[in-house]
């Protein structure tokens, strides 16, 4: 099942906390039920299912002296096919400026207008 999959079989509650957890960037899990305004229990529920779901990781920490746990967004499905123009790889991965007269970049576009579709 894919991650988009996933999401949409997420309840109500699931979803905000999973948006929560990405518009963060990553929250304690003591700070993320009451954001979401319910109680520590529903709120370890529901991380629980994200982290089960494979959405989210949980890692053990301190915050504020307590025993608590990190919780941070996991990394979503890439799709390397958007890169591709035949096997050659866009050549604006790993450069910081692409000079568009230059031939890779040529190259690679013709590659992509011709691809099959």
């Amino acid at each position: 099942m894919s991650a988009a999959e996933i999401e949409d079989s997420l309840s109500d509650d699931e979803y905000r906390g999973l948006e929560l957890i990405r518009e963060t960037g990553g929250i304690h899990q003591s700070d993320f039920w009451k954001e979401l305004d319910v109680s520590s229990r529903k709120g370890s529920r529901i991380a629980e299912a994200l982290v089960d779901s494979g959405l989210i990781k949980r890692e053990d920490t301190v915050y504020n002296g307590h025993n608590t746990y990190y919780l941070e967004p996991a990394a979503r499905d890439l799709d390397f096919r958007l890169l591709m123009a035949g096997d050659m790889l866009s050549p604006f991965i790993g450069e910081e400026e692409v000079d568009p007269r230059s031939d890779s970049f040529s190259q690679w576009l013709m590659n992509l207008a011709y691809e099959d579709h």
